[in-house]
């Protein structure tokens, strides 16, 4: 394939000019060059949403494309590609579930080989399958991302920009979606090890030692800006009854419910891991005071307003909080540790006085508190 390669390229040449030469010699080289960088960007990072982002816009700039998507393995125990939110400069229509379950026939289509494939390709292959999930994004180009001749991930382009050269694409072009595939799949693949590694497999939370990793560097950070950063510490009020009263399966129901409405309750850029047992903590970056509070009083309040049943049986779940925020003048903690402890002091305080409450971690209270057992 390769001496084929060098044939063509030869016999290309014999029908240029110097000119014509050079130019298309630096355009490889800095598309080679282009590559580095785009190889130097996806395996820098590995927090799993923002590679997401980068992929797809990446392949949008270098593939001259108004938009981008890509169906993933999102889950540990998935048995489909889901788009969820990956996906940028398209257009989702109401109705149509973007999920491909990993049985799909198109799965096997592009499990074929390593290649590009065109609509018109997997209408050919599957004339009479409903894929609206993916015709009703209308790509220019659908590329299946392989990783150890698994295909963990598939990539949609969008429509091409012409910019006077046409909107199709040539071999060259080919070439590079394919090797830009083959970067992102990699970089996909050790993102998801990260991620399925630094999360707790029953509440679906960042455990606590990457919590402490990804805190340390906020705060090295705000530091350095003087930005303000906000902490909250949550334990489940009488946690222990649930499984005394119900059984260890009820108190697993109430672990992952809590924690996915503490998730649901907050942004994006929040992270909220389990810190251990029935406490969970959340770190906001950028955040002030009041409305790392308000934060907090939102979850401490769904949660008390959220209906838990357990086999039939309704249960009452409440939770109590401690908040403490990193001030630059007011409070300028020097470790996370030390960080986490002033929302553990202020959470003792809510426990003592009464539960189902939030309290801040004011100076009286960092100074003074001890904690004792419950």
């Amino acid at each position: 394939m390769k001496k084929q390669e060098d044939a063509f390229e030869l016999e290309a040449g014999k029908n240029e000019t110097i000119e014509q030469l050079t130019e298309r010699y630096e355009k490889r080289l800095y598309d080679v060059q282009q590559l580095l960088e785009i190889t130097r960007s996806l395996c820098s990072t590995l927090d799993y949403s923002t590679l997401i982002e980068s992929i797809l816009y990446t392949c949008m700039c270098q593939m001259r494309v108004l938009g981008a998507g890509i169906f993933v393995l999102d889950d540990f125990e998935t048995d489909s590609y889901n788009l969820s939110n990956n996906y940028t400069g398209m257009d989702l229509k109401s109705g149509i579930d973007y999920s491909i379950p990993m049985n799909a026939p198109v799965v096997d289509v592009l499990n074929e080989k390593e290649r590009v494939f065109f609509v018109r390709d997997i209408q050919s292959a599957l004339p009479h399958e409903n894929l609206d999930q993916i015709y009703s994004l209308q790509p220019s180009l659908i590329v299946p991302l392989f990783q150890k001749n698994r295909m963990n991930g598939i990539l949609l382009l969008g429509e091409r920009m012409d910019l006077g050269d046409g909107t199709s694409f040539n071999d060259y072009d080919i070439k590079q979606i394919l090797n830009i595939a083959s970067l992102a799949s990699m970089a996909i693949n050790n993102a998801a090890l990260l991620e399925r590694s630094s999360t707790d497999m029953m509440t679906r939370l960042k455990l606590k030692y990457y919590f402490f990793s990804q805190l340390t560097d906020k705060l090295d950070l705000a530091m350095a800006q003087g930005l303000p950063v906000g902490v909250i510490m949550f334990d489940i009020d009488h946690f222990k009854s649930f499984n005394d009263t119900y059984g260890h399966a009820c108190g697993d129901y109430v672990l992952t419910t809590v924690a996915k409405i503490i998730k649901n309750s907050i942004r994006a850029q929040d992270m909220a891991s389990r810190y251990g047992g029935e406490e969970f903590t959340v770190m906001l970056p950028n955040t002030l005071k009041e409305d790392a509070l308000q934060v907090a009083e939102r979850i401490r309040t769904n949660i008390e307003n959220m209906d838990f049943e357990y086999e039939g049986t309704k249960v009452k779940v409440t939770i109590s909080g401690g908040v403490s925020v990193f001030d630059v003048e007011e409070n300028p903690v020097s470790s996370a540790k030390e960080f986490v402890e002033q929302a553990d002091k202020a959470l003792y305080v809510s426990k003592t006085s009464g539960r189902n409450r939030i309290t801040f971690a004011k100076k009286e209270i960092i100074e003074s508190a001890v904690k004792t057992e419950n």
